[in-house]
């Protein structure tokens, strides 16, 4: 897949417990893991809001295209 998800990479840049975020999302910490390792097909343009709220970001922090 050429979209490559930086969840992780901006989790640690700004110091934010996974836990902390799945439970402001409010999705179990085993989905938000299998986002950060980019294993789901999808989410959720409401879930996505929410992650970007909670990290102070956008999109496009955390997902990048990078071609094959």
């Amino acid at each position: 897949m050429a979209i490559k998800v930086r969840l992780a990479v901006v989790l640690a840049e700004r110091n934010v417990k996974s836990k902390d975020l799945a439970e402001h999302v409010g999705i179990t910490e085993a989905n938000l893991s299998l986002l950060k390792q980019g294993k789901v097909k999808g989410v959720r343009f409401d879930t996505l809001g929410r992650i970007c709220q909670f990290l102070d970001c956008q999109p496009g922090d955390l997902l990048v295209y990078e071609a094959d």
